[in-house]
Formats: structure tokens, sequence, C-alpha cells
């Protein structure tokens, strides 16, 4: 069937019959939105705040703590809203017209008592996992006129339903960690009914604080936690109620040399099972242990090969102490601080070793946490090498869930096969936004883009990775936007689908910032994100740690279109700024500004740096112009941070932000930042016969096309190809949806595909380039394929990738430039021709297409043939 393109690009109309269904229920929510928040009293709402009364809150004193903990926040949540705080009781006051009933099912006698009087119907939410129903109930209790019945299946599923509540009257998750304040509101009123959560898509949702020594243990031991003078129960509580407002609940600890270990604070276990939180360990951290802190012995007896007794013991401690919490525990080995397993020298003694180590650490959580050890939650995460193994043939217990990793850039590393996906463990997904690591580390700015967040972890969850979803957020502190759209994927994986995932953006800035700016906002952060995207703020550097220095790759109008945008951007910021209220400065600064200048900064300190040089090579007098740019810059991003650190939220956040680490620290996985002198620039002048540039020749002829331009598409075997907005270095992308694992046989007669109708001004030898997002292939051994025809003709297939293998300097440079290529040769006449592009395995996000004739070849960012037809509407 062909379509024209449509302004919309939304659901392919031959997807009717199958796959449509399925997108089309995606737009709608986990939970039915029966009640609702108003500010006017109908007959049967529930006044919770009205004429300066507010109701009380009871909760039965022998629930869980946690529901003790959310009902605390709620009172305060509403009082931050409208300057009324409820009282918190554990029985029914004398004169309590409406009461808000807050209980788990089994656990509040209130809660139960509804219940078996027939008021509460909780049939939908019994025994499920983590649900809730929040529902008004008329006479709830002898001498209660009105009720708000927040009830949960078990411990977490009442918080969610308490602090649902609290987003639901206008408190963020963020009210805290970003200082997000609350509209203000006279009255709450909750209309009449009933609201039904189902079960979250993902069992276990959760962040791993890692590389938190230049911000999280810093802030925590020097002005949040002095006491402790670490990341401790203090700080450990504010991440779990925000992980309970996020309705995340697993948490891997801050595990780095600098911070205490976890377990080493007895009062850190405790407070995060008081919150409910779930805790595991990383991939390198086996049996909940923190091998850098934790063990004592010489690193080279960290071997279970040669020191099996030891290393058995030193698991058996956490497991045998910890075992009465409610964990996640990580299986297998690696060596100390994320390096390869010690010991077995080749794969084929790595192997059973690790199906070894399997069993002794399973029998070590059926001696200490159940004797049937299939019900104790376990995961493996074949991390880095340890993935070679498992494509070898590593054995994993059944029951175990296997945790994919992605490539600490934002690519997931492997999807199971349709065969795989009936293991009882299933799987799940270890994913970075903060990285420390090789080629180059980003620990700065958060600007992995929530499209690519969408594109990556929708494809996980459509193929059977529903088990576990970990995101690794460094300090925390500036991934607020990257930690909130993860979150709501895992929590309700329909939320968000392909038509509808670039309005998160705009949704975030209303709820923290109010409708009237909220579309200007969310186009900030979407052009933010877009550039960072072109190039992160922390890999601006061309080339990889301990090759020669070299200039960057793009041209003089390309650095200077992407410090004009990046001015612009951040004059726009700057503008919304000056215009918000005084309470809502330090969470736009927080969220928006401070990103924003600072990337802009970065930008700015690299590339005038660049410029200056190259024009004191070319003996211009500019050039000090520019190094004095570069310095200024360099200037203004200490100043920025120092603002953040000392003035924000009055000194709240001293010492949690820092663009750069200590000097001499991991100089294999950084950036060097430019550092110049204006002094060496104090001779130059501009001499008779100074160097210019001539231009370079043009070649013959470019027509380069944004993929999402299409103007035909065709559909078939139920899937289609859709736009990702969002995703792109120079615009958005198109990917074949569903993105379920399968390759296209018959192209012609099976494959979906786009149509682009291009004018050839002269007949030449053209090259095609095909310019990709650097996925990591869903098909596995493929590589990333798909394929292209002209006029008709035999498609032709290019492969893309096949033989890049992660950590290669191939791959570096693809991540670096958020892009990969393949090529191949064409023949064009002069005149109107139709290129088709064929799908011939799903998960490859083509980006751009560039077609051109002559020597010299054409750069990434333009320029772009603007053929009015390409962007009809």
């Amino acid at each position: 069937m062909r379509l024209p393109l449509t302004s919309t690009n939304l659901i392919p109309g031959s997807l009717l019959a199958g796959p449509v269904l399925m997108l089309v229920a995606l737009t709608t929510s986990i939970t039915a939105q029966s009640v609702a928040v108003k500010t006017r009293y109908q007959r049967g709402d529930f006044n919770l705040v009205y004429q300066d009364v507010a109701a009380d809150i009871l909760v039965s004193a022998a629930d869980f703590k946690v529901v003790q903990l959310a009902a605390g926040d709620l009172s305060s949540d509403v009082e931050k809203v409208t300057g009324k705080g409820p009282a918190v009781i554990n029985a029914p006051g004398k004169r309590s017209s409406s009461l808000v009933i807050i209980g788990t099912l089994g656990k509040s006698s209130w809660i139960d008592t509804l219940v078996k009087n027939g008021k509460l119907d909780a049939l939908q939410i019994r025994g499920k996992w983590e649900n809730y129903l929040i529902a008004t109930v008329k006479s709830p209790l002898p001498g209660v006129e009105n009720g708000l019945v927040i009830a949960g299946s078990d411990r977490r599923g009442t918080a969610y339903g308490v602090y649902g509540l609290s987003q639901m009257i206008g408190v963020s998750p963020w009210h805290w960690w970003a200082d997000v304040t609350p509209e203000h509101k006279d009255n709450l009123i909750i209309s009449r009914g009933k609201k039904v959560a189902g079960e979250p898509s993902v069992k276990y949702r959760g962040i791993f604080l890692n590389d938190e020594d230049w911000g999280l243990e810093p802030w925590a031991a020097k002005t949040f936690e002095p006491e402790t003078g670490n990341i401790g129960p203090k700080t450990y509580a504010k991440v779990c109620e925000l992980l309970l407002r996020l309705k995340a609940n697993t948490l891997w600890p801050a595990m780095h040399e600098v911070t205490r270990p976890f377990n080493s604070i007895a009062a850190n276990a405790h407070v995060v099972d008081d919150y409910a939180i779930v805790t595991g360990s990383s991939h390198a951290e086996p049996m909940l242990r923190n091998n850098v802190g934790e063990w004592k012995a010489k690193p080279e007896d960290y071997n279970f090969l040669t020191n099996p007794s030891g290393v058995t013991d030193y698991w058996e401690q956490h497991v045998k102490e910890n075992g009465r919490f409610e964990n996640i525990y990580t299986l297998g080995m690696r060596g100390i601080h994320d390096s390869a397993i010690q010991g077995p020298k080749t794969q084929a003694e790595r192997i059973p070793l690790l199906e070894k180590i399997f069993s002794v650490q399973r029998s070590l959580l059926s001696k200490y946490v159940r004797p049937d050890v299939e019900s104790v939650p376990q995961i493996f995460c074949p991390y880095k090498e340890v993935l070679a193994d498992y494509r070898a043939g590593l054995r994993v217990p059944d029951d175990v869930t296997i945790v994919f990793p992605d490539d600490n850039f934002g690519y997931i590393r492997q999807f199971p096969t349709a065969a795989e996906q009936k293991r009882k463990g299933g799987f799940g997904v270890y994913y970075h936004i903060s990285y420390l690591g090789r080629p180059l580390s980003y620990l700065w700015l958060n600007t992995t883009p929530p499209a690519l967040i969408f594109e990556e972890m929708s494809k996980a969850y459509a193929n059977g990775m529903r088990n576990l979803w970990i995101l690794n957020v460094g300090d925390l502190k500036p991934a607020e936007i990257g930690i909130e759209f993860f979150m709501q994927m895992a929590y309700d994986a329909n939320r968000w689908n392909v038509t509808n995932q670039d309005q998160f953006l705009q949704q975030w800035a209303a709820r923290e910032f109010g409708e009237r700016n909220a579309r200007e906002i969310a186009a900030i952060m979407d052009k933010y994100y877009r550039l960072g995207f072109q190039r992160k703020p922390e890999h601006l550097q061309w080339y990889i740690p301990g090759e020669a220095a070299k200039p960057s790759e793009l041209t003089y109008d390309e650095t200077n279109r992407r410090l004009c945008n990046y001015a612009y951007l951040r004059k726009q910021a700057e503008v919304i700024y000056n215009q918000i209220p005084a309470n809502k400065k330090d969470a736009f600064y927080e969220l928006v500004l401070y990103p924003v200048r600072s990337s802009s900064l970065a930008s700015e300190r690299f590339f005038a740096a660049e410029i200056a040089l190259r024009h004191r090579s070319e003996g211009r007098a500019d050039a000090k112009s520019w190094a004095a740019r570069s310095v200024a810059a360099d200037v203004e991003i200490a100043s920025e941070t120092k603002y953040f650190n000392e003035m924000v939220a009055g000194g709240k956040w001293r010492h949690i932000m820092s663009p750069e680490m200590n000097a001499g620290q991991w100089p294999s996985m950084r950036t060097t930042p430019p550092k110049i002198s204006l002094a060496d620039f104090d001779d130059l002048n501009e001499p008779a016969g100074a160097k210019t540039i001539a231009p370079a020749a043009s070649p013959s002829e470019i027509i380069s096309i944004e993929a999402e331009h299409f103007t035909d598409r065709n559909d078939k075997s139920r899937c289609g190809w859709m736009v990702i907005r969002g995703l792109g270095k120079t615009g958005d992308s198109v990917s074949v949806f569903p993105n379920t694992a399968r390759s296209f046989a018959n192209l012609l007669a099976d494959s979906p595909s786009l149509e682009y109708k291009i004018i050839v001004k002269n007949s030449a030898d053209f090259t095609a380039d095909f310019y990709l997002v650097p996925t990591q292939p869903l098909v596995p051994g493929n590589g990333l394929r798909l394929a292209f025809s002209v006029d008709g003709g035999e498609p032709q297939i290019v492969t893309i990738d096949k033989d890049t293998e992660v950590s290669s300097r191939k791959w570096s440079l693809n991540i670096l430039n958020e892009s990969t290529v393949g090529t191949s040769k064409i023949h064009l006449e002069k005149g109107s021709h139709v290129l088709r592009l064929f799908a011939v395995d799903t998960g490859v996000v083509v980006d751009k297409i560039v077609l051109s004739s002559g020597e010299l070849a054409p750069s990434y960012f333009g320029p772009t043939e603007t053929i009015s037809h390409l962007r009809k509407a």
C-alpha cells in the first residue's frame, strides 16, 4: 500500500490490521484517570484542603515503615501547595468529617475493615505486584462523613499511591533534588471516583550511583551529611524518597574508592529497607560486595581459581548479614574495580569457572536467604569481556535474570532471541547516561536525548527485556530529565511511543515551570539535546587519548554555526530565566540554564581556541581575539559552576558540580581541555601578504537528504518506517516499527520502504552515503543492514559495522560522532529520480542520506539540497 507523506508522520495505514492496534494502545496510560484534583467542590467530591481546613491522614501504626514515611511526606506536600499541613494520625479523631485513609492490604486494619464491610473493592489489586488504588468512599468509618482511600497491594504499591497523589496536587518528584516549587492552591478537592493502577511494565527499576568522586560524594561529605563525612543514611534516605516518587524500586549504591562501602555503615541498609527499596550491586560487585573498599587482602588473592575458600567466605559475609532485607543478588565474578576476572587465561578456562562460581554463590543464597534459591531475585550482567563468554555458551541458571549492558554510550549491546525470551528469569538492561571510561568519559552534563533513550529502551521492552532496568546516573545531578524519562518508560511502557515521545519535554516543562513557558522551555531543551547529540560537551576533542592531537573535522562554517546556535539557545534560556517567578529560578537554573550555558561555553572554549591557533599559524591579527574568547569561556565555566555550588538554593548544593576531573586523574579516559596563553599572541600583527585560506573546491553535486523527509512510504509485513523525533544530528531519524527482531528476505515483496524524489543536475557517478545512528545490531551477526534502489531497480544491500567490535577504534569514532556510515556507488543521469530505502533488518536507525559526485567528500552537516517536495506537507 502506498501512502503520501503526512504532516504528522504518524501510524502507517497498512498497520491498521495489526501493529497499529498495539501502537494506539500505547497512547493509553497504565492507569485509568477517574479521579482528579479540582479547586471547586461538587457533591460527592473529597475535600483534601477546603476553606483553610485540611483533612487528617489516617495510617495504621502496624503498617510498613515506608507507609508511615509516605504519609508524612504527603502531609508536607499538601502544606507546600496550600500552606495547610494535615495531621497524620493512627486513629480517627472525634470530629474527622473528612479523612485520608492510607494502608496496605493485610497490614492495615483500617483498609481491611473497609474491604470486609464492602466499602472498598480491592479485588483488582489484591495479590498484584506494586499495585494501588485511590478511591473516594462515603462514610468509610463510624463518624467519618467522607474518605479518600489509598490502598496498596504491597508496601511499595501503597507508597506509589501516596506519592502519586502528591504529583496530582502539583508536587514534582524533584521538589527536593532540583528545588522545584509547586504552584500555590487555596483548595485541593479530589473528584469523586476511583483510580486503579496496573502492575509496572518492568519488575525492578532503578539507578546506579557511580563515578561519584567529583559531585555526590564531596557534596554529601562536606555539605549535606558532614556528620558521616561521606555518602550515608541521610543521603540515601533522600535518594530513596526520590526513587519512590519516580515509581522506581531498586538501588545500586555508590561504590568508588572515595565512598565508604554501603554495608560499612549499618544504618544504610536499614534506611533503604525502611523506604522499601531493593538493594543490588553492579556487574563487578557480586553478592552485594564493594570490592574496592571491602576486599582487604592482596588484589591478586581475589582469585577464585587459587583462593576459592577465601573468596567464598568474603561473599558469605554480606549474604549472611543482609539476607533478611529485600535484595537482588548479582552473580558471577570480575576483577577488583571493574576489571577482567583474575585467574583463568582463556575463554575456555573462564566459562567453566564462572559456572562453578554460579553454583557456589547460589548455595550461599539457599543457606542464608531462602532454601528455594529459584525464588531469590538474582541477576547476571555479561558486561564487557563477559558478554563474549555468554555468546560462547556460558550457561546461566534459568531462573536468573540476564541483564544485557549497553556499550556505555547508550546503545544496547545484545537483545534476546525469541527462544531465549522463554527463560524463567527473563532479561534486563544496564544502561548509561553517564560514564567514566574509554574512549572518552562524559560525567559533567547530561546530553543523552530522551529520544535515544526511547529508541533503545522501547526496543529492549519489545524484545522481552522486562525484568530489570538499571540506569547509571553518575552523580544523579544534572541527569534529572534523563532519569525521569527512563523511569516513566520502565514503570509504564505504554505511556510513550514513537508517535508521542517527543511530547515528554513539554509535559515535563509544564509540570516543573507551569504552562505559560512550557512550549519555549521544551524547545530549548530539545535543541540542547540535539546540539549535544552532534557532539557531547565532554567529547569536543576529535582524537582519542594516546593519539596525536588533531583539530576537529568541522569546517569553519560548521564551527561558526555551532557557536551561533549555542549562543542563541543560551539567549533564549536567559530570557525565560529573567521572566519566571523568583521561586522557580533555582529549579530553572539547575535543570535548564546551567546545562545550556555550560554546553555553550564548552563549545566556545574549545572551538575559539582551535580557531585562534589556526589563525596564528596563518598570521592573522584576529587570532588573539579568538584566544581571548576561549580564555573568557573557561573563566565563565568556573564562574557558573561556582554559582551553582555556592549560590543556588542558598548554598544547598555546595560541591555537587564539577566540570572536570581533578588534574591528572584518568588521563587515558578524558578530554584534555584547551589551555592557551594570551601572551603567546602578543606579537601577532597583520603582516603584508598574510596567508589566506582559499575556499575548497566544491564537488560537482551534493544531494543531502534528512531521512525523515521522505515523499512516500510503503508498509509491508505489518511493519512501517516511523519518524523518531528528536533523534538525529541535523534533524530527526527513521526506523522500522514494531521494533522486534526480524529480517526481510524478499525485499521487494516483504520489506517496508521509503521513497525520496530527487533531482540530479548533471549526469555523474555518485557516492551514496547512508548515515545511521550507531546502534548495536538487533538481529545478531548481521551488522546494520539496509538496502536501496533507484527508479525501481534491483535493491542493493548496504552492510555497516558487521565486524566492528566494541572498544575498537572504529566503534570509538562511531560513538563519539554519534554516527556510522555505509557507502555504495551508483550512476545517476540528469533529471528526476526516485531513491527507495528498504529495511533489511529492524533496529537500524537512519539519520541522513548524502549523494555526492566529484572528488571532495561532503561534510555530514551540509550543505542540504533544499528541494521543495522533500518537505511537502
